[in-house]
């Protein structure tokens, strides 16, 4: 009963979810700071599912402010 504009819009955010899960982080400096490298295939495709920029995304998943 849901629509298929709708099922490709559910699949494209479970879809990124489950690549997002994927990601490789790196720790630096004792575990107080982590880096994510912009050729992780994961990040590309997480970011390419969702429409988020790359370079923004990579900030956001190691700061938190």
């Amino acid at each position: 009963g849901v629509k298929e504009s709708h099922q490709m819009t559910i699949f494209r955010i479970v879809a990124a979810i489950l690549h997002l899960g994927n990601l490789e982080i790196q720790a630096e400096r004792d575990g107080e700071t982590c880096s994510l490298s912009s050729e992780d295939e994961h990040l590309n495709n997480f970011c390419g599912l969702l429409g988020i920029e790359l370079s923004q995304m990579q900030h956001w998943l190691c700061h938190r402010k």
